[in-house]
């Protein structure tokens, strides 16, 4: 199969591991290959979105005999942005990641398949990606395995709020609270990007937190 993979970042944590998984597909004599931007799909079988920002269009779409989405929550609940780390922060250990059709209004296509995995409540955010990243590869291989043989199934009942996007803000830590309180926070902020943070005092400082595994 002809397979197109977007992921408009080109330094996303999961790269290395859809170059890994490029790999795995093409010793199977498929043709993958990796785009981050929408102007070089060149249309094929399959394209997967994955973290995939901009906006495709039905003329676009149509490149390809399917298009498909991963989003990292149990659709229709959590459309939006992030929904894994909201849930995670809602106080949830286990993760639906759903493979649905692209279309318009986003995250509102068909479902493909969905897949669960458990958080043992103490993973830090590489840890969380390391598990997410299994199984959104485990998606996209059984989207090509049973690609004939899949039905889609319209997504049914009230979709909620919808997940804002995460911004700095968001890793903003309360002085005032225990480190109990807001450990999930702890857990999902992007030390590298959007590290944690507290204002006291007039001045404001940085958190980075780091496992130490049991010696």
């Amino acid at each position: 199969m002809k397979i197109s993979i977007l992921c408009n970042d080109p330094v996303h944590p999961i790269i290395e591991s859809l170059h890994l998984w490029m790999k795995e597909m093409t010793s199977k004599g498929h043709s993958p290959v990796l785009v981050s931007d929408k102007a070089d799909l060149q249309g094929g079988d399959i394209l997967f979105l994955v973290s995939c920002s901009q906006v495709i269009l039905n003329t676009e779409r149509k490149k390809y005999k399917a298009s498909l989405v991963i989003h990292a929550s149990d659709l229709p609940k959590g459309r939006g942005w992030s929904p894994h780390i909201w849930s995670i922060l809602n106080g949830s250990n286990e993760i639906t990641v759903s493979l649905l059709e692209a279309s318009e209004p986003v995250d509102s296509g068909d479902i493909w398949l969905k897949i669960k995995f458990t958080l043992e409540n103490h993973e830090l955010l590489p840890e969380i990606n390391e598990k997410l990243f299994r199984a959104e590869l485990l998606l996209m291989t059984q989207a090509i395995e049973q690609f004939e043989l899949i039905k889609p199934v319209g997504q049914e009942g009230h979709p909620g709020a919808y997940m804002p996007k995460r911004s700095p803000v968001n890793s903003q830590l309360d002085p005032h609270k225990t480190i109990a309180e807001q450990f999930d926070l702890l857990r999902v902020v992007d030390s590298q990007k959007y590290p944690a943070f507290f204002d006291y005092r007039g001045k404001r400082y940085i958190v980075k937190i780091e496992k130490v595994e049991n010696e």
